[in-house]
C-alpha cells in the first residue's frame, strides 16, 4: 500500500514537474484565471477533481491494476 501511494505520488511529481518546466508561462496565466474565478467555481472545480479521481482508483482496481 505504501509503495502504491509512493508511485502516485511520484506520478504526480512528475507530471506537475513538466508542466512547470516546459511551460512555465502558461502556469502563470492558468494560476492568473484561477484568482478570477469566484471561489465557488474553485470549490466544484476541487469536488470534481476529487470525484474523477475515486472514479479512476475504482476503474482501476475494478481492472485488477490496484492490489
Amino acid at each position: 500500500m505504501i509503495a502504491t501511494a509512493c508511485l502516485a505520488i511520484g506520478l504526480v511529481l512528475i507530471v506537475e514537474g513538466l508542466v512547470w518546466a516546459l511551460a512555465p508561462s502558461l502556469v502563470e496565466q492558468m494560476l492568473e484565471m484561477l484568482r478570477n474565478l469566484p471561489q465557488s467555481a474553485r470549490r466544484q472545480a476541487g469536488a470534481l477533481g476529487i470525484v474523477s479521481g475515486l472514479i479512476l482508483i475504482w476503474i482501476a482496481n475494478a481492472l485488477g491494476v490496484a492490489a
